[in-house]
């Protein structure tokens, strides 16, 4: 084998680990964000609505879109979608993101564990 074959499997090899590592971390953060979202289902369920909406399926659709729950006329009147960006800020304060919110919750303040529950979020359907 040559020199270039020999730094060619190499960097393949490199390559390969990194996509392995890129996709156990990924498989970890779920798993940490799912953990964090057990926080969440004292009001929020994924089958169905609790004290809060049901969160499935919420990525990349309007705020205060389900017809079946009563948000408050904050929410209501908020124009969000809950995309990555909007999750983000409102998953780490709330109220500052939706002035008259009912929701409770103060948010989380490490941006790591924000990630991990809207990298979770983001796989409910």
């Amino acid at each position: 084998m040559g020199i270039i074959a020999t730094r060619f499997n190499r960097v393949c090899a490199v390559a390969l680990l990194g996509a392995a590592c890129a996709r156990g971390l990924a498989a970890a953060e779920l798993q940490r964000g799912a953990l964090l979202f057990q926080t969440c289902t004292a009001c929020h369920s994924v089958l169905g609505d609790g004290v809060g909406p049901d969160l499935a399926g919420i990525y990349g659709k309007k705020a205060a879109s389900r017809p079946d729950f009563s948000y408050s006329s904050a929410m209501r009147a908020s124009g969000l979608v809950w995309d990555e960006p909007t999750l983000n800020a409102f998953i780490s304060n709330p109220q500052a993101v939706v002035k008259g919110t009912t929701m409770t919750f103060p948010g989380y303040p490490k941006a790591a564990d924000v990630d991990a529950v809207v990298s979770y979020l983001k796989t409910l359907k």
